[in-house]
C-alpha cells in the first residue's frame, strides 16, 4: 500500500469518516482475514473476528498514533487480539458449561432463594450509573468481565473495580444477604 494512500485513511478516521472503513476493509481486509484465520481456525469465526475487529477499528479510530505504530501494525494488533478474546470466550462458555453440569453451586435448594434478593434489579437504580451498567452486563445480560470490557468498551481493570464496588453499593441495601449474589456472579 502506498504511504500516499495510508495517509489519506489515516486522515479519514480521524475526521470519524466512514470512508476509512471502507478504504480499510478493500485494502486490508483479506490480511486481516488471514490473521484472524491464522488465530482461530475456523473461517466462519474468522469472519465474525474481521467483523468484530473492524467494530472495534471504528470505535478506537481516535487513539491511533501514527508515530506510535504503523497502520497496518495497529489493525494487526487489533485483528489478532480479538481472535485471541474470541478463543479464550469460546472456551471459556465451553467450560462452564460442563461445569453446571457437574457442579453443586446452581443445584440451589429453595431455601438459598431469598425473596428479599428477588428485586434486585430494581435496587440497582439506587446506585450510581456507571455501576448499574456493569452490574446488569454481569448479572443480566450474562457476559464475562472480559466481554463486559469488550461490549462496554471499558477496561478490564476498570470493570472489576466498578464490579466491587457495585456489589459494596447493593450490599448496603441488602445486608448479609449479599453472600448468595456473590456465589452467582459470573468470575471471568
Amino acid at each position: 500500500m502506498s504511504t500516499l494512500l495510508e495517509k489519506h485513511i489515516v486522515e479519514l478516521l480521524a475526521e470519524g469518516n466512514e470512508k476509512a472503513i471502507s478504504l480499510l476493509y478493500e485494502h486490508y481486509g483479506d490480511t486481516l482475514y488471514g490473521v484472524a484465520y491464522k488465530v482461530v481456525r475456523d473461517e466462519a469465526l474468522a469472519q465474525d473476528v474481521l467483523q468484530e475487529s473492524f467494530i472495534k477499528i471504528w470505535k478506537k479510530s481516535d487513539s491511533y498514533d501514527a508515530s506510535k505504530a504503523k497502520l497496518f501494525t495497529w489493525l494487526f494488533r487489533i485483528t489478532r487480539n480479538t481472535a485471541i478474546d474470541k478463543l479464550r470466550s469460546l472456551s471459556t462458555k465451553s467450560d462452564k458449561e460442563i461445569q453446571i453440569d457437574v457442579s453443586n453451586v446452581y443445584k440451589l435448594g429453595e431455601d438459598a432463594l431469598k425473596p428479599e434478593l428477588m428485586d434486585i434489579q430494581r435496587h440497582l437504580g439506587s446506585i450510581e450509573p456507571k455501576y448499574q451498567v456493569v452490574l446488569e452486563a454481569l448479572f443480566f445480560q450474562g457476559m464475562t468481565q472480559q466481554e463486559a470490557s469488550d461490549e462496554l468498551d471499558i477496561p478490564l481493570g476498570t470493570i472489576k473495580s466498578r464490579l466491587k464496588i457495585g456489589l459494596r453499593e447493593l450490599k448496603k441495601i441488602y445486608g448479609p444477604a449479599m453472600g448468595l449474589i456473590a456465589v452467582l456472579m459470573p468470575l471471568s
